[in-house]
């Protein structure tokens, strides 16, 4: 028996799958069930190895000719399962290393060692091309720079603090600091506000080496001469048109112009280089906690270890390359102006089996997992849009040229976005996402099998947190393709993963072998992950009433006010955040009356028309906690629930216009972002009300 399309949010009974018992958002006898037996039966492990040999075949820089075949390899696979196409091309800001080189002395005068910074292949068989990526900092600057070294730890601002209580000063001195704990452009940041002439950022032992476990090709750790490439820039998207789309013949700033352009050298090294330079240091010795990995005594110099660092770079014109977002979309049967957006980005430093291949793979075979059922005539009732972006591995630059390109558009018709990036790297399930996204992600691995064969995805996910209450589940920060849509714009969003033991991060050991050998062997963790992606991407779509709990949003919000008062205490300010304590208890009653009203009106039947004018106030929840002008000293970032740590990059900073606030120790700035949080919240409030509003057929 065949289901036209899901009609009035439903599909038919079909497949012999039992109906969906009270799931969020769907009417009771609802066969959304049968839709997610037949969706998940798709993926499967031999299509997912399949493509992973294909696009991890070689490196694929962003913007080069084997990532342009990437985006033909993909847009080809689409087309041939029946997917509306397109792909976009943006021209960038992008320079590629000339020259990248490091030398090594001690001060007394003994001849320099240049060091080899090029990873070797460790396979008999051409596994890896490293010829074709050097090693090297994206956005990097330009010169010719030498000076004793310091080693600076993890390059923070407390271990400068550190360093100066010690009485080592690293102005004119190359900075050489270890991987962890922060994003690699904040330790650029923090390096040349303080004078250092350049900036060497090694892969310690400590942290993902012979320390952790047997080294590639023996294990999975990386090798002494795995380099970690990466971005230094501290920004989203084209830092050569940061307030509008690079659109082919769009203007681009002058690098002398570009906010947030490292102007200091800095290189990557793996640990085999790094000992060669840490080994001649003297000076005070390292703290207890500055000791990495490696087998001796770590001093913190300056020198005797001397050292000279050339780059040069791509400049103007030369350094502007075009990058190519793909889109597959299978359009919605009742709204098909409403989007549900799955993605993960296309480009890599290297092969990328990891990162991001297995993203990749796992937004491919959810849309192929789509595509089976539409051509079955079995369409979701909201549109389905599959993206793999581009250029992500330089600022997150493909979703954000979109997102900015179509802004309104994605703010408008946007559900929700779910991320996929370098998601399959051992047996541990983990996610992170918007509040109101928590309770689906949890729910979503009920009834997926779990790789390791041992009940389903959520069983082994309990089993391994002994957590018998919820599944703790981690808040959004940065450094990834969700940035664009819930720190600019406020779209919920969300990303799940399996985590493992993994040293390839970055380099050019991110294999297929690497992957068959260590990261997914079988293949199932890629066709677990494709089955979980697509079980949210149903729910969102096919939803009778949109299954955003906001209970959930104002519960966690209410918890972490304790972050403010923390910073507030520290402060020895009389400021109070029982006003924004208030208002979030409000939102969370009115949450719950919400929760209560859909569940009955869904059990005694839902008009459309009532569904559809609520589902648009619930949009609207999430949105009115943003700020069109974003906050202060960084307009792009405009929620006020959540932000990237400026001091971090990768982690969360919840409330951010208040807690940043706080940190610059401005207190009429923190009284009054906290009357503007609370402003929103009541707003954010007030669209809840009016989707209980709308399922009682009460006027707007």
């Amino acid at each position: 028996m065949r289901a036209a399309h899901l009609g009035s949010w439903a599909v038919l009974v079909a497949f012999g799958a039992a109906p969906l018992a009270a799931q969020t958002g769907f009417p009771t006898g609802s066969a959304e069930a049968a839709f997610e037996a037949q969706l998940i039966a798709v993926p499967d492990t031999a299509s997912a190895e399949l493509m992973t040999r294909v696009l991890s075949a070689r490196p694929h820089l962003a913007g080069t000719a084997a990532d342009r075949a990437t985006r033909d390899y993909v847009m080809a696979q689409l087309h041939a399962w029946g997917l509306e196409t397109w792909s976009k091309t943006y021209t960038v800001y992008m320079p590629r290393p000339l020259v990248v080189r490091a030398w090594v002395a001690p001060r007394s005068g003994a001849p320099p060692l240049e060091l080899p910074l090029k990873e070797p292949p460790l396979l008999p068989r051409a596994d890896s091309s490293a010829a074709d990526v050097p090693a090297f900092s994206a956005y990097s600057g330009t010169g010719d720079t030498a000076g004793d070294v310091v080693y600076v730890n993890y390059g923070l601002m407390a271990d400068y603090d550190t360093l100066a209580a010690l009485g080592v000063s690293v102005r004119g001195r190359i900075v050489l600091a270890r991987y962890g704990r922060s994003y690699r452009g904040i330790k650029a940041r923090e390096a040349q506000a303080r004078g250092a002439a350049g900036l060497i950022l090694y892969s310690d032992p400590a942290e993902d080496g012979y320390v952790r476990g047997d080294v590639y090709p023996v294990g999975p750790m990386r090798p002494a001469e795995g380099v970690q490439r990466g971005s230094v820039l501290n920004d989203n998207g084209d830092p050569s048109s940061p307030t509008s789309p690079s659109l082919p013949g769009a203007h681009h700033l002058p690098e002398d112009s570009m906010p947030d352009l490292p102007r200091i050298v800095v290189i990557p090294i793996g640990y085999g280089n790094a000992q060669r330079i840490l080994g001649l240091l003297d000076g005070p010795s390292a703290p207890t906690s500055w000791q990495g990995g490696l087998p001796f005594h770590y001093h913190v110099g300056p020198g005797p270890a001397h050292v000279r660092l050339r780059v040069v770079t791509e400049r103007g014109a030369q350094a502007l390359h075009d990058i190519w977002d793909t889109f597959g979309m299978v359009r919605g049967a009742v709204f098909p102006d409403q989007w549900v957006i799955l993605g993960g980005h296309r480009d890599a430093w290297c092969p990328g089996a990891a990162d991001n291949v297995s993203g990749a793979v796992t937004v491919l075979e959810v849309a192929r997992a789509f595509a089976a059922l539409a051509r079955q005539g079995l369409h979701p009732a909201r549109s389905v849009l599959f993206a793999t972006w581009d250029a992500e591995e330089w600022a997150l630059i493909g979703s954000t040229e979109w997102v900015e390109e179509l802004e309104d558009s994605v703010r408008a018709r946007t559900v929700a976005y779910i991320n996929e990036d370098d998601v399959t790297n051992g047996p541990r399930f983990e996610g992170a996402a918007s509040p109101s996204l928590k309770p689906l992600l949890r729910d979503a691995t009920r009834g997926i099998p779990d790789p390791s064969g041992s009940g389903s995805i959520y069983d082994a996910w309990r089993a391994q947190t002994g957590d018998s209450s919820s599944l703790a589940i981690g808040d959004l920060g940065g450094g990834s393709d969700f940035s664009a849509f819930t720190d600019h714009l406020g779209v919920p969003s969300l990303t799940a993963s399996f985590s493992g033991p993994s040293g390839v991060y970055h380099s050019m050991y991110d294999t297929y072998d690497w992957m068959a050998r260590f990261g997914d062997p079988t293949w199932h963790e890629h066709r677990a992950l494709s089955q979980v992606a697509a079980v949210i991407t149903a729910r969102l779509a096919n939803a009778t009433v949109l299954p955003l709990d906001y209970t959930a949003l104002g519960e966690e919000l209410i918890a972490l006010v304790t972050a403010v008062d923390s910073g507030i205490v520290g402060r020895h300010w009389r400021v109070s955040t029982l006003e924004l304590r208030l208002a979030l208890g409000r939102l969370t009653a009115s949450a719950r009356a919400f929760a209560t009203t859909r569940d009955s009106v869904l059990g005694l039947g839902l008009d459309p028309t009532r569904a559809a004018r609520a589902n648009g106030w619930i949009l609207q929840v999430e949105r009115r906690l943003t700020r069109p002008e974003g906050l202060a000293g960084r307009p792009w970032y405009r929620s006020l629930e959540f932000a990237s740590d400026p001091d971090n990059g990768y982690s969360t900073l919840v409330f951010p216009s208040v807690n940043e606030a706080i940190r610059r120790g401005d207190l009429p700035a923190t009284e009054r972002e906290l009357g503007e949080l609370v402003t929103h919240v009541d707003l954010a409030r007030d669209a809840v009300e009016r989707a209980s509003a709308a399922l009682r057929g009460r006027a707007d």
